[in-house]
């Protein structure tokens, strides 16, 4: 994922509370969602690793049918609960998750 996404991509909408970064043009391109914890949905491959090492259960499964890498994905739809702890992105095989400590 893109470090700088945040300067490289416009806010494009929301979705759950927070920012998607775009471009989006679903079901193919469906951006990064979240800012402080990323998700990568265009390269996210749904292993569910990053729901299961959150010990304060950031992620929900979010369905994207038709989409190429995988047919769901890990939604950090509650942005605002997480630690900083960094499991998450430690844990993530495709490396589609940033964590970035709010300043």
């Amino acid at each position: 994922m893109d470090p700088n996404f945040t300067k490289n991509r416009q806010v494009a909408g929301e979705h759950a509370g927070h920012a998607v970064w775009g471009p989006v043009n679903p079901p193919q391109l469906l951006g990064i969602h979240g800012t402080y914890v990323a998700v990568d949905f265009d390269i996210c491959v749904a292993d569910g690793a990053c729901i299961e090492a959150c010990p304060v259960n950031v992620y929900e499964w979010f369905e994207t049918p038709g989409h190429p890498a995988s047919e769901k994905k890990a939604d950090p739809a509650r942005e605002a609960d997480c630690i900083f702890c960094l499991a998450c992105e430690t844990v993530c095989p495709p490396m589609a998750i940033k964590i970035t400590k709010r300043s």
